[in-house]
């Protein structure tokens, strides 16, 4: 595997040192920022990052403020991490367009599998370029260009909502679980209060709806979803 480069926004400096010392021999680069105007410097200034590891309690301007400026220009993956129990902050971090979320304090192994499950992910978009055009009405999913679009409009899809819009037209009209698109998209097993599955969903149906406001991705409750056509 290739070097990844991964950006770590964080003012903690003692465990941002911990976190370069055990993420760098395994193949990591890491850059540290320790302030929200410095990390979105670095993430907008041009240099290339695989990937993101972004706090939310930072001083002058907090890691959700800074997750919203970054999305207006970058879909740059990005792992959320939170305070222990504050569902709100998860929740609000998906929203915003983060592609997970892991709550603090974390086990070391557990954000290194964040790491590779995301940039696996980010891996595999280009694998399938070799797959055709999915076409359903209006809504069209390019593999080899990693793009979406509606109506000719494209769409501004994060990286973990382009794996899962194609997922769902490649099974148009069939039941996908939310376990099935979790090990699929996430890398793991959905636990019992995981709302990522949810939030990337609710994300898709948002940006879908900004260009043509029909449903396409209908709610099967406590089973999954399903894209449907809207003729």
């Amino acid at each position: 595997m290739a070097q990844k480069s991964l950006l770590l926004i964080d003012d903690d400096t003692e465990l941002s040192a911990l976190l370069k010392n055990y993420l760098e021999p395994q193949g990591y680069r890491l850059t540290m920022a320790h302030t929200g105007p410095a990390g979105l410097d670095l993430a907008t200034g041009g240099q290339h990052f695989d990937l993101i590891l972004l706090d939310v309690m930072l001083p002058e301007t907090d890691g959700f403020e800074v997750l919203k400026t970054l999305r207006r220009t970058h879909l740059t993956p990005v792992l959320m991490l939170t305070a222990r129990g504050d569902d709100f902050d998860r929740i609000l971090g998906l929203e915003l367009g983060a592609d997970d979320y892991l709550p603090k304090p974390f086990n070391s192994r557990e954000l290194s599998a964040r790491i590779k499950a995301i940039c696996r992910r980010m891996e595999l978009l280009p694998a399938s370029s070799q797959q055709q055009c999915l076409a359903i009405d209006e809504l069209l999913l390019d593999p080899a260009t990693q793009k979406a679009s509606v109506q000719g409009r494209e769409l501004a899809l994060t990286g973990t909502e382009f794996a899962m819009l194609h997922l769902l037209m490649a099974n148009q009209g069939k039941l996908v679980s939310k376990q099935h698109l979790s090990e699929k998209i996430m890398g793991r097993r959905l636990s019992a209060f995981d709302r990522s599955i949810d939030m990337h969903v609710s994300n898709l149906r948002r940006k879908l709806a900004d260009v043509q406001p029909k449903e396409r991705i209908r709610t099967l409750r406590g089973s999954g979803y399903m894209l449907v056509e809207i003729r």
